[in-house]
C-alpha cells in the first residue's frame, strides 16, 4: 500500500507506511462496524467511511489535475489493479454521494429516535 499511495506524491516516503496503515484501519473499523451493526445510528462509522472516501476522492482528484501517471489507483488494493482516470473520478464521486446520503440517513434516524424517546 505505500508503494500506492507513492504515486499519488502526497507525503515523503517515511510517512507512506503511516498513512497506509490509518487508512487500511479506517476502512476495516468503519467496514466492520457498518456491517455488524447495521442498524445502527451511530455516527461514528458513517464519519470514518466519510473520512476514507473523502481521502480517497482527493488523493485521486489531485493526481488527475497534476496530470501524475497513477497505475494502480489502489481501489482494490494490490490485486486488481485499476489505472487513474475519469472512471476512477467516477467512482470516487459515486462514494461520495453515498456517503452523504449515508450521512443524512443516519442523522435523520437519530433525530427520529429521539424524537420517539421523548415523547415515549
Amino acid at each position: 500500500m505505500p508503494d500506492i499511495l507513492a504515486a499519488y506524491q502526497v507525503a515523503p516516503a517515511a510517512a507512506l507506511p503511516w498513512l497506509a496503515a490509518v487508512l487500511i484501519l479506517a476502512e476495516l473499523a468503519g467496514g466492520l462496524w457498518l456491517l455488524t451493526r447495521p442498524r445502527s445510528c451511530a455516527l461514528t462509522p458513517v464519519w470514518i467511511y466519510v473520512g476514507v472516501a473523502v481521502a480517497w476522492a482527493g488523493l485521486a482528484a489531485q493526481a488527475f489535475a497534476r496530470g501524475l501517471t497513477v497505475d494502480n489507483c489502489g481501489c482494490f488494493g494490490r490485486f486488481l489493479i485499476q489505472g487513474l482516470g475519469w472512471f476512477v473520478l467516477l467512482q470516487d464521486a459515486l462514494l461520495l454521494l453515498y456517503a452523504g446520503l449515508l450521512l443524512r440517513a443516519t442523522r435523520k434516524a437519530r433525530a427520529r429516535s429521539a424524537a420517539a424517546g421523548a415523547t415515549g
